[in-house]
């Protein structure tokens, strides 16, 4: 057998096993174990040097449902660029104004919270290792529209983690860590929008995506403020309720 038929077997092998470990369903860690998660994930969020950190991963997720909107209706995906001060900018090419701009604005502020909703979701399907291997796979498509050395580490160091945490932690661990995350996203997308309103008040975020929203729809940009916290709350309690409540049957 040649090394090129080893290398194909060898791939076939991996990917089999990655999937079969993604469609199993695992049971839940204990509601301990689940609350301890979500507890950390909230000191995360609210220890300031830490949460400059972690705030990255928030950063990958916003600039990802930019992207993802920018797609879906339509508009041409340039690319991403995520920085050390863990702001980012997407760019798209299309109409100046209209639903795919304001779509595509719109997205950003509450694409955390809707991952993070969608994460709960799947963890109350007991796919927890489907989730991991699932971001795995968002996070190495976004990297073909990466278009900078920091926004590539960034990436590639999230996904990583990701892989090492699928492959080689046991199935409990592997649930902890993707309850730890889905926590994180959720309670990490309000953060944001309170960071928003006090540039904003300070006058140093005249050109963010509440007051593009503003001029798009001609309203104000508090009013997307106001919007974007509603949906991130929003997010953060329906995935809590499903974090914490078993699904029925279950």
């Amino acid at each position: 057998m040649s090394a090129v038929d080893d290398f194909l077997e060898t791939t076939v092998d991996v990917i089999g096993q990655i999937w079969t470990a993604a469609t199993t369903p695992v049971d839940p860690p204990s509601q301990t174990v689940v609350l301890a998660a979500g507890l950390v994930a909230l000191a995360v969020v609210l220890v300031t040097p830490v949460w400059r950190v972690a705030r990255h991963v928030v950063t990958i997720a916003h600039e990802g449902a930019h992207a993802v909107a920018a797609m879906l209706t339509g508009r041409r995906l340039d690319g991403i660029r995520l920085h050390s001060d863990t702001s980012g900018l997407t760019v798209s090419a299309g109409r100046a104004r209209g639903f795919g701009m304001i779509v595509t604005a719109f997205a950003g502020y509450v694409g955390p919270g809707l991952t993070g909703l969608g994460a709960a979701w799947l963890l109350r399907q007991g796919y927890a290792v489907g989730l991991l291997w699932l971001l795995v796979v968002l996070l190495a498509l976004l990297l073909l529209k990466i278009r900078n050395w920091f926004g590539l580490w960034s990436v590639l160091i999230s996904g990583g983690a990701l892989v090492a945490v699928s492959w080689w932690l046991e199935p409990e661990a592997q649930s902890t860590v993707a309850y730890a995350v889905t926590w994180f996203l959720l309670l990490g997308s309000v953060r944001p929008v309170f960071e928003l309103q006090a540039q904003r008040s300070q006058g140093r975020a005249r050109r963010s995506d509440a007051d593009q929203l503003g001029t798009l729809t001609r309203t104000t940009g508090i009013l997307w403020v106001i919007v974007f916290l509603l949906v991130t709350v929003g997010c953060l309690v329906l995935g809590a309720t499903w974090i914490v409540e078993p699904a029925s049957g279950a």
